[in-house]
């Protein structure tokens, strides 16, 4: 009687390592990883991380996902799944302003539809999407809690009502003005 011939074993697959602080090692990613080393503790960590991450970078860089995903041990999928789900999260970066039209009811009654149009045709972008010379990324936004003063806008940080074509081009020219003066300045400096 013959014995069979043992079989070989086969090599196990080496995993893939996800990205780690190790393995992005800029300062860029040395900041991101202190954002989400900062926060993985706290309950409910995704969200607090995601808005530090945006409030430092202005948007949430792809590196950041396996950072977060492996200090929260969840997959790449559902971090990603929570930042694409909230419209409050950027995943490009914005332009040097970020202007916001108010999309509420008490917005839309007032004539935000038409303001909507016409920012979108001026700036010649749609939602989401940022100037080709980087200056303005534009925004829909639900409420901006101006509603006695609708339509309403938001340009970076500062809100304004009862905006009009012309009021929007005044801003928009307003934004210019100051870049062109801080250009002028590094120039000078």
């Amino acid at each position: 009687m013959s014995t069979p011939p043992t079989p070989t074993p086969t090599p196990t697959p080496t995993p893939t390592p996800q990205a780690s602080a190790a393995s992005c090692t800029t300062p860029a990613g040395d900041r991101l990883q202190a954002l989400v080393d900062a926060r993985k503790a706290l309950p409910g960590a995704m969200l607090p991380i995601l808005h530090a991450i945006q409030e430092e970078f202005g948007w949430v860089p792809p590196e950041a996902l396996p950072m977060i995903a492996s200090a929260l041990n969840l997959s790449r999928a559902e971090v990603y799944g929570v930042l694409t789900f909230y419209h409050h999260f950027r995943t490009q970066p914005p332009g040097r302003h970020v202007v916001q039209v108010c999309r509420a009811e008490s917005c839309q009654a007032m004539g935000g539809e038409g303001l909507e149009a016409y920012a979108r045709a001026t700036l010649g972008v749609d939602w989401h999407e940022t100037t080709a010379d980087g200056a303005v990324t534009l925004l829909p936004v639900y409420c901006l809690g101006n509603c006695a003063c609708s339509p309403a806008v938001r340009v970076d940080d500062d809100v304004r009502g009862r905006i009009t074509p012309a009021r929007f081009d005044a801003l928009l020219a307003a934004l210019r003005q100051r870049d062109a003066e801080r250009a002028g300045q590094e120039v000078a400096a």
